[in-house]
């Protein structure tokens, strides 16, 4: 193909991995490709993708609407993040040969916690919470997300006894530790550990193409584990495992369902000889609903994320954690920070009284210069996160208050100052110097970062909308985004 092909992928590190495992083997055969970092939606898009289920991904609603859109020509996913049943338009054109398909547990120090009652671990998804809970009903399971380093992180920061990840994705960002367990008990999700690539049904050169690389027996596996799931009315985030291998011109089938709480499970196993699958995936599917499996896909309903929400700021996971186990939430940031530069002669002395009210400040000083630059004697801030930024970065908080309005009343009543420093962005503190220096105070403005809007249209679904600054509310009606039904006002979720 003379044109160059265009592989659309997530932004993660994990998902650009696999677009360069594709792009390299379709160089080998003389290919011309590019690969497409697709890390939102376009506006301009006219055409939308529509699911049979309504929870899916949020990268791989991205890919698909870039695909109809004919942005990309060929979109790359993991297949274990995809529906069963791909929107209409959208094929299937191929799939790498399958990679590690399980799980592993790692540990935040060792396998001690085994001993006792109970322990702390985290999960990715509700398959792997069930099976934990199946094995070990009196553990406490944590919900995680982000991407593999940002949970790895949390392991280490927080306080639990391991984590759950799959073994593909540690191992190819060569993070698998040493002493990592593998849980070979627990049935993997349905197409765990390959990679798909998908284009438009009506692009006949690029499915030939896509041929090539196409890896038959995981094909038939991965089809099999996902005609199952869609039989059963499942999705890639039920508590479902499913999992097909081939040796020896057999095929050993075993699909499992499991209830949230891990008290129920019903489960099929069978081996038949390659020639003779038949309808497998749906057959497994039919001998778990015959046996009261419908029942444990209604308690599954129940514990689904049934409200969802956008916010127009990129939450933490331990703020996502506050909300309700029933609100899903979509995020981007509305409003975009970029550091400025500070020249370095403000540090090159003792700043007697410095004065934060915003975490950003304090993260674009730091990104800029060590710690062991800064000579504060006295810090006063505003917020608990600008507070806890400051003492675990920079040093020990003279005076702190909940708002910047509160703080500048304690200045003007209590410590007076003469001159204070104060490090700011572009639209913050402008009342707060009034008020400071209508009291006397002489204020030395710094301003070490810029708020920029980052305004984006989105999707109608949506039960409300969080916002965290009245910039964000503008950033959102710049849009025309008005016509969402709902809003909340959240001042600060730690």
């Amino acid at each position: 193909m003379s044109k160059v092909i265009r592989i659309g992928t997530a932004p993660d590190e994990m998902a650009l991995w696999q677009a360069e495992t594709v792009a390299k083997q379709l160089e080998y055969l003389e290919h011309k490709t590019k690969v497409v970092i697709i890390n939102t939606l376009d506006k301009n898009s006219t055409k939308k993708p529509v699911y049979k289920t309504g929870d899916v991904y949020v990268y791989t609603r991205y890919l698909d609407t870039a695909l109809l859109n004919n942005q990309i020509d060929i979109a790359i996913y993991a297949l274990k993040d995809v529906p069963p049943s791909l929107p209409e338009g959208i094929v299937q054109a191929a799939v790498l040969k399958r990679g590690n398909f399980n799980d592993v547990l790692i540990l935040k120090e060792d396998e001690e916690f085994f001993t006792h009652k109970t322990a702390n671990i985290a999960v990715s998804s509700i398959r792997c919470k069930s099976q934990w809970l199946h094995r070990f009903p009196n553990h406490q399971m944590i919900d995680i997300e982000g991407d593999v380093r940002t949970r790895l992180k949390a392991l280490d920061d927080l306080n639990w006894d391991a984590a759950v990840f799959t073994q593909t994705e540690l191992k190819k960002l060569d993070l698998l530790p040493e002493d990592h367990l593998r849980l070979d008990w627990m049935l993997p999700a349905a197409g765990q550990g390959t990679i798909m690539i998908s284009t438009l049904k009506e692009s006949e050169a690029l499915i030939e193409i896509c041929k090539e690389l196409n890896h038959k027996e995981t094909e038939i596996c991965t089809g099999i584990e996902r005609a199952f799931l869609d039989s059963l009315g499942a999705d890639q985030n039920s508590p479902v495992g499913a999992l097909a291998t081939i040796k020896n011109e057999k095929l050993k089938f075993k699909g499992a369902v499991f209830s949230p709480d891990g008290r129920s499970r019903i489960e099929f196993t069978k081996m038949t000889p390659v020639e003779e699958l038949d309808d497998l995936g749906n057959f497994a599917a039919r001998y778990i609903i015959d046996r009261n499996g419908e029942k444990i896909m209604r308690e599954r309903m129940k514990a689904d994320k049934d409200i969802k929400v956008f916010s127009t700021k990129a939450l933490s996971l331990t703020q996502t954690k506050i909300l309700s186990s029933h609100i899903q939430v979509d995020m981007d940031d509305f409003v975009r920070i970029r550091y400025t530069r500070v020249k370095p002669s403000v540090f090159n002395r003792t700043i007697e009284n410095v004065l934060f009210t915003s975490p950003d400040a304090v993260t674009a000083i730091l990104s800029n210069f060590s710690p062991a630059e800064f000579d504060f004697k006295h810090i006063y801030c505003a917020g608990r996160k600008t507070k806890r930024l400051i003492e675990k970065h920079i040093a020990k908080v003279t005076h702190f208050e909940s708002t910047p309005e509160k703080l500048s009343e304690y200045l003007t009543s209590n410590i007076k100052p003469e001159v204070i420093t104060y490090f700011t962005g572009n639209n913050e503190g402008t009342e707060i110097i009034k008020k400071l220096e209508s009291s006397g105070l002489k204020v030395k403005e710094i301003e070490c970062y810029r708020t920029v809007l980052n305004s984006k249209k989105i999707d109608p679904i949506y039960k409300g909308v969080l916002f965290f600054s009245t910039r964000a509310i503008e950033s959102f009606l710049k849009e025309g985004n008005q016509d969402t039904t709902k809003f909340s006002s959240i001042e600060e979720l730690e």
